[in-house]
């Protein structure tokens, strides 16, 4: 079900008009427009529109979305255990780290759920558990530098139009970083800008004490939107085509016709890309609305699963020059997002990236990702057996004792 609210600002212009007493002056009538200045204005502008939410188990079972920020977790921790001495950290090196990690429980009872993933094991002081990673996580840790390495490129790339998107073209680092399991980026990406960036890239000051990083680049970037368009035929390069947004309806989901039509007349409206300047443009249009509904579409397409946490995003709309309400979009083009409420947050996913697979490039990370999910599945197969084994020792040695009892009582 849509609820809008109708915005009057053409019939208000139009009375103001007649009120005013204004009469075009005497032009031959070749010469004289026969419009009034109120149809140059947005009649259909149905912009406080809010469906309510309804769920699609389609996308709340793609396992790489949905498991994410728990791998993001895993993947911490291995990093710290892959870059200790010999492969191997004592649980003292990151049991304070808790909440650097965001992890809600106490960091050894957290390694302890994946033993497919860490294998635990008595260290040569005091008796500590260490920990390294199980043959299997450390052949996929391989695979994973092998995979940065190669596509480096690829990453820089998708570094290089996250920062675009941003006034002045400049971010601070701490949101970067904040973003940066999203884009891919491995851990240690940024702490070395000579070896991973390329000269496209300064470091810079952005106030209060904050470094941030700037990209300088005069190449004109097209969004996904705009490659696209451009494989069908459009001009890209005509900055008031209309183009359109994929749409892809969920099961069951209804519109009212009125709200239907101003969807119709939202995708005529000029597209203007999240690279482009967009400051004047009157922040209650409906081309307003659909660059701030381009850049979520841009944002999600860069990032590894083209999904990220609602509330992520939303600390990004002082720096992209998104409006306050923001969120709303969401809400408001149920056919182009998905909002997941799995795992007691708010997911946005891209329904383009799951229902046309040509529409949009793959994330070189997505597979290696797949793998670990694929690898820390079997830790509840691991600790089952035990569980099981545990009981039957524990039934055994019972077993032994009542025997050992009932030979006393006979001896005696």
């Amino acid at each position: 079900m849509m609820l809008c609210k109708r915005y009057g600002s053409a019939g208000t212009l139009k009375n103001l008009w007649r009120c005013s007493g204004f009469r075009s002056p005497v032009y031959p009538s070749s010469c004289r427009s026969q419009n009034p200045p109120w149809v140059y204005t947005q009649v259909c502008c149905y912009v406080d529109v809010y469906m309510r939410w309804k769920k699609d188990s389609y996308y709340d079972s793609v396992e790489h979305i949905h498991h994410s920020i728990e791998l993001n977790r895993v993947v911490s921790l291995k990093n710290c255990i892959a870059r200790g001495p010999d492969g191997c950290i004592p649980i003292s090196d990151v049991s304070k780290r808790g909440l650097e990690f965001g992890i809600p429980i106490k960091v050894a009872r957290f390694l302890r759920l994946y033993p497919s993933v860490f294998e635990e094991f008595t260290g040569p002081q005091y008796s500590l558990p260490w920990f390294r990673l199980t043959p299997e996580a450390a052949e996929i840790d391989r695979e994973e530098q092998r995979v940065c390495e190669e596509f480096k490129e690829d990453l820089r790339n998708r570094l290089r139009k996250f920062i675009l998107m941003s006034k002045n073209r400049v971010l601070p680092l701490k949101i970067i970083q904040g973003m940066q399991w999203y884009l891919g980026l491995p851990d240690a990406f940024l702490h070395d800008p000579e070896k991973n960036l390329d000269e496209s890239f300064r470091v810079v000051d952005v106030g209060d004490g904050l470094r941030g990083l700037a990209v300088d680049s005069q190449e004109r970037v097209l969004s996904v939107l705009q490659k696209n368009a451009l494989k069908r035929g459009l001009d890209p390069g005509d900055s008031m085509e209309a183009i359109e947004f994929p749409f892809f309806p969920s099961k069951g989901v209804r519109m009212r016709k009125k709200i239907e039509a101003w969807l119709m007349e939202f995708q005529k409206t000029p597209y203007v890309s999240p690279y482009d300047d967009c400051s004047n443009l009157d922040p209650d249009s409906d081309v307003a609305e659909k660059r701030v509904v381009g850049v979520l579409h841009e944002l999600l397409s860069l990032f590894v699963e083209h999904s990220a946490e609602r509330k992520k995003l939303l600390c990004l709309k002082k720096y992209l020059g998104l409006p306050q309400k923001v969120h709303k979009a969401f809400e408001r083009h149920p056919h182009v997002f998905y909002l997941s409420l799995r795992n007691k947050t708010c997911t946005a996913i891209l329904k383009e990236a799951y229902n046309d697979k040509h529409a949009i490039e793959r994330h070189p990370m997505l597979r290696v990702r797949q793998k670990y999910i694929k690898l820390m599945k079997q830790s509840a197969v691991i600790l089952k057996k035990r569980r099981t084994n545990n009981r039957v020792v524990k039934s055994k040695n019972v077993k032994d004792l009542d025997l050992d009892y009932v030979e006393e009582v006979e001896l005696k």
